[in-house]
């Protein structure tokens, strides 16, 4: 098992390399696009928000090759290796998400994504197929000794306006109104569509593709129906389309906040059958639709006992901190990932080296 660190697109700097590189880390896990709008100071505990956390790319920009073999040099530079990109920017595949006319042209543009990141020698890219997104949650004085954090007290049915999707806006001139409703049938016929078109392109890039489960992981999140929002949902995305590269990105936190299932069985059913591609390490206290996300040594999970099972299935792929509580000095989010990657790093070592 190796530590990674986990950088927004404006993170993607010698600063934040020197720091993930302080904390221990070997890997990078990157995101290409911000999410978050406004709040980037804040953008490691990301809330939603009713109006969208800001504007997507453009549709034209599938990241070339040359652009990622730049940031990959520049990671390796540091002295860190890069692991995974997650999450497509929302204008990449807006259609696909929802069923739109431009599905197909967006499939051809993110299959090329595919094969530049394998090309480029990215192992892992990890998505979220999901219209809401990240939302629904809040933030407060949730985690030890009142450290600011986010969590979740009841749901959100306030429905995604037109232009909108995963919380960011791609069309600011879409007609008034909103998306209309569908079930959970459609949505997963939305997904089979898209394995069945990336997975194969993945296989021959050498890329695997990693699915997030739902966060917040309840049946539906601003009338919106979610894919992964208990534990078995996570094996009929498997077996959809059995492929090497078919994958997923195993966020703890999301699965122990789900209301069936555990989460030390589903870290040992899918760390067993080789599918995890790495891994959210992160800790919560309650269940959807109330849970507090807190500090990493202190939530609902054992968290050695997670890395006890993932040690005795052979995973050896990266765990990085996720969200982290913020703490309270002139650093706050400094100060959080440093805690928390300071006992990843130990537990990770005991465990590793435990004969």
């Amino acid at each position: 098992m190796k530590l990674g660190f986990g950088l927004y697109k404006h993170m993607l700097n010698t600063q934040h390399y020197n720091f993930a590189k302080q904390c221990g880390a070997t890997h990078l896990v990157i995101h290409m696009v911000d999410y978050f709008g406004h709040n980037k100071d804040n953008a490691d505990q990301p809330i939603g928000g009713k109006d969208g956390w800001g504007k997507a790319g453009s549709p034209s920009d599938i990241w070339s090759f040359e652009d990622l073999m730049s940031i990959k040099k520049e990671i390796n530079d540091h002295g860190l290796q890069l692991e995974a990109i997650e999450n497509f920017d929302p204008a990449q595949w807006h259609d696909i998400l929802l069923d739109g006319p431009k599905k197909e042209l967006q499939m051809e543009n993110l299959k090329q994504l595919i094969r530049n990141v394998g090309k480029a020698g990215i192992p892992i890219f990890g998505y979220n197929f999901s219209l809401a997104g990240v939302a629904a949650r809040n933030q407060g004085p949730y985690a030890r000794g009142k450290a600011v954090s986010v969590g979740m007290d009841g749901g959100d049915d306030t429905p995604i306006p037109n232009g909108m999707v995963w919380n960011m806006v791609y069309d600011e001139n879409a007609p008034e109104g909103t998306l209309p409703k569908i079930n959970h049938d459609e949505l997963w016929n939305r997904l089979q569509y898209f394995l069945n078109e990336i997975l194969p392109v993945a296989e021959e890039a050498g890329v695997k593709m990693a699915a997030h489960p739902d966060d917040p992981p309840m049946p539906y999140v601003r009338n919106t129906p979610r894919l992964v929002y208990q534990p078995d949902m996570y094996q009929k995305l498997i077996d959809m389309k059995p492929s090497p590269s078919n994958n997923l990105e195993f966020c703890l936190g999301s699965i122990a906040e789900m209301t069936e299932g555990d989460v030390y069985e589903a870290t040992n059913t899918y760390s067993k059958q080789g599918k995890i591609g790495y891994i959210h390490f992160r800790n919560i206290i309650g269940k959807v639709p109330n849970y507090k996300e807190v500090f990493v040594d202190d939530g609902d999970i054992d968290m050695f006992k997670i890395l006890k099972i993932l040690k005795k299935n052979n995973f050896d792929g990266v765990l990085i901190p996720d969200h982290t509580p913020q703490m309270t000095c002139d650093a706050p989010w400094y100060a959080g990932m440093a805690y928390a990657m300071g006992y990843m790093k130990a537990a990770i070592s005991l465990v590793n080296n435990k004969k």
